[in-house]
């Protein structure tokens, strides 16, 4: 199993995301399977598996928040999530009440 090209990924539909995500997580099932039934140990093809879901999960996140920063560009409030984080100090001496 080679590893999935995170800018691969990024070009990609949600569709797309999502048929990803679920042919990865049957392949992690069947290696499961395979261990507990005495198969191969292959633990290396786990781990990319594993990696492969993350980096997944990570890109279809980063879109919707992604997206949802644009829908809040120009309104009054933003939800806390999508705020520019600040150190603690910047935020105390702000004038603005979160």
């Amino acid at each position: 199993m080679a590893r999935i090209k995170v800018h691969e990924l990024r070009s990609k539909s949600k569709q797309e995301w999502l048929a990803q995500l679920k042919d990865l997580k049957a392949k992690l099932a069947l290696l499961r399977v395979a261990k507990v039934t005495g198969g191969a140990p292959n633990k290396l093809s786990k781990m990319v598996v594993r990696l492969s879901i993350a980096q997944v999960l990570t890109v279809i996140s980063q879109k919707q928040k992604a997206a949802l920063r644009e829908v809040y560009k120009n309104k009054k409030f933003m939800p806390l999530d999508l705020r520019p984080k600040e150190t603690r100090a910047i935020c105390r001496d702000s004038p603005n009440i979160r």
